[in-house]
């Protein structure tokens, strides 16, 4: 022996940042701050702060760590091998679901319609995605059901005192029986994917058919998430065409449907959520609206999740700023804080810019969701927001993984789980080029819905000549789309709805930054090459006043 214990200390632990611990997720968040009061949800400030230090505590960031290192499980039989399809969750998601559905993100514009409401909810919904993304799945396609099932007015009856509860009920019972319920949706199929109308899951009338009548389902789905939600909408042909059915998990007399679960996605990101293969026998369920008109429907759900995918990614966006901002305020390398030197500042300014605009775009449109007025505008710029916000994600999570290092890439890091989050929501609710498609459709056939944006756009007029030049040539471009160069349209089209709002209420040194970069174009391929007359100090102040 040579006198020292095994496992004696080799070496001290320096220039390493501390644990984040508690922090007030909506205080150090100007733009969401600023966005609440701004698009009408001002009585909201309260029980946002609230539950944006809720997500921000040590607490519910380690919830949201285990709900991703402790996956669900499928359960497709008992040990006597009665099947029984059923899903196992760790507690942490529990928690997770708990404090969601008690904050009313579920329901609450539905339950307490008011100006500003689905604002309010909005920033709720991305304080939660800060936290932890994953359990924002089946809360949103919650939020999202009722709309649809609005056009079979006597099944939302039934359905909405559980609908609207704030109590989170996980037990798999039937629905009759719980003090709270959760939706979903389930669309794609093998062969079809996207192509919802190739879909060949059968619908079959028990007796007379039509609208709130019993059917029985044969088929499957390719992607189904959040499996344990007591009911879903799903697709499938009648004899009238693809149709709309809503498909509880227990039948009206209370036996477990014929919902069978196959396996469980083994997916790259969302791991806390449950995603699933599933198939139906005979599986009861009840038409919603007409036959024939399943599409037109469902939309009704996949509008407001499409909403939720573009709030999810600026919520995702912005906990990679968070999280890289906090790393270098305390990290040193070459004798400075990372903080302190020039080019790691003009990359988390850049970070910043990025996320400003998606939280600021974000509130405006969940402002056009609280006015049917606006259903022109809320019918583009929701598929715009979609394509472009969402797809901004990814490369600024990887950006924020790049400033933290190799450490970022370890599964302890916040970073890597949000890093595998970030693309999902470009995918899921149709992926780029469905998107852009619909932009195209909307233009088409929805002229208002073109000269609401337009209309959205001339409120800037003349606050900065380079965003002027870029809207005059889009409105031009806007006469004559084109499929093959649809990215750019809506790309561009996306640019000019955020430099707007940027232009009109953010500071100064923040919306030069934006319209100089992403709009006239001096700028590089990557975050970080900004040009010299970004003032990246005060765009970090304001983005992370912790940083100071």
């Amino acid at each position: 022996m040579n006198g020292h214990s095994v496992g004696s200390t080799t070496h001290e632990v320096l220039n390493q940042p501390p644990l984040l611990g508690d922090v007030d997720l909506f205080a150090l968040d100007a733009a969401l701050r600023e966005g609440l009061v701004r698009e009408g949800a001002a009585w909201a400030s309260e029980a946002t702060q609230r539950y944006g230090r809720l997500c921000g505590s040590v607490e519910m960031q380690l919830a949201g760590a285990q709900a991703n290192e402790n996956l669900p499980r499928l359960r497709s039989h008992d040990r006597h091998g009665n099947r029984i399809d059923e899903v196992e969750y760790h507690p942490a998601w529990h928690r997770l679901m708990r404090e969601a559905v008690a904050a009313g993100i579920h329901s609450s514009p539905w339950k307490q319609p008011r100006d500003g409401a689905h604002v309010a909810r909005a920033a709720l919904m991305m304080l939660g995605a800060v936290n932890e993304a994953g359990h924002g799945c089946p809360i949103s396609m919650t939020y999202a059901v009722t709309p649809a099932l609005a056009r079979q007015p006597e099944i939302l009856a039934e359905w909405k005192p559980r609908l609207d509860s704030r109590e989170y009920d996980p037990r798999f019972i039937p629905a009759r029986d719980k003090r709270g319920v959760l939706f979903g949706m389930a669309m794609t199929e093998k062969q079809g994917g996207s192509d919802v109308r190739a879909n060949t899951t059968r619908a079959v009338a028990i007796a007379a058919r039509g609208p709130g009548r019993e059917y029985l389902l044969t088929g499957h789905k390719w992607f189904c998430s959040a499996p344990m939600n007591d009911a879903f909408l799903v697709l499938a042909q009648a004899e009238g065409g693809l149709s709309c059915f809503l498909l509880p998990r227990w039948t009206p007399e209370g036996k477990r449907n014929s919902f069978h679960i196959q396996r469980l996605k083994d997916k790259c990101g969302n791991r806390s959520n449950a995603s699933s293969e599933i198939e139906f026998s005979n599986a009861w369920a009840q038409l919603i609206g007409e036959e024939g008109r399943g599409v037109p429907t469902i939309l009704e759900m996949v509008n407001h999740t499409r909403l939720d995918c573009v709030l999810g990614a600026a919520g995702t966006m912005r906990a990679c700023l968070m999280h890289a901002a906090h790393h270098a305020s305390h990290r040193s390398a070459f004798g400075r804080k990372l903080l302190d030197q020039p080019l790691m500042r003009a990359v988390l300014a850049d970070i910043a810019i990025e996320s400003e605009a998606a939280t600021t775009l974000s509130l405006r449109l969940a402002h056009a969701y609280d006015h049917e007025s606006e259903a022109p505008f809320r019918r583009i710029a929701t598929a715009i927001s979609k394509y472009w916000v969402c797809k901004r994600a990814a490369p600024l999570a990887a950006e924020a993984v790049e400033c933290i290092g190799g450490s970022g890439m370890v599964e302890e890091s916040p970073l890597a789980r949000h890093y595998r989050e970030a693309p999902i929501n470009s995918i899921w609710e149709g992926s780029g080029n469905v998107i852009c498609l619909d932009v195209l459709r909307a233009l088409a056939k929805e002229p208002r819905a073109g000269e609401a944006l337009v209309a959205e756009l001339r409120l800037a007029r003349g606050a900065n000549a380079q965003l002027d030049a870029h809207r005059e040539q889009l409105e031009r471009d806007l006469l004559v789309p084109a499929e093959a160069t649809a990215r750019s349209l809506v790309e561009r089209m996306a640019l000019a709805l955020q430099g707007s709002l940027l232009v009109r209420h953010a500071p100064a040194a923040l919306a030069d930054a934006f319209c100089a970069t992403r709009i006239a174009g001096d700028w590089g391929r990557s975050f970080g090459a900004l040009p010299a007359s970004v003032d990246s100090s005060a765009i970090l102040a304001r983005a992370w006043p912790a940083v100071d």
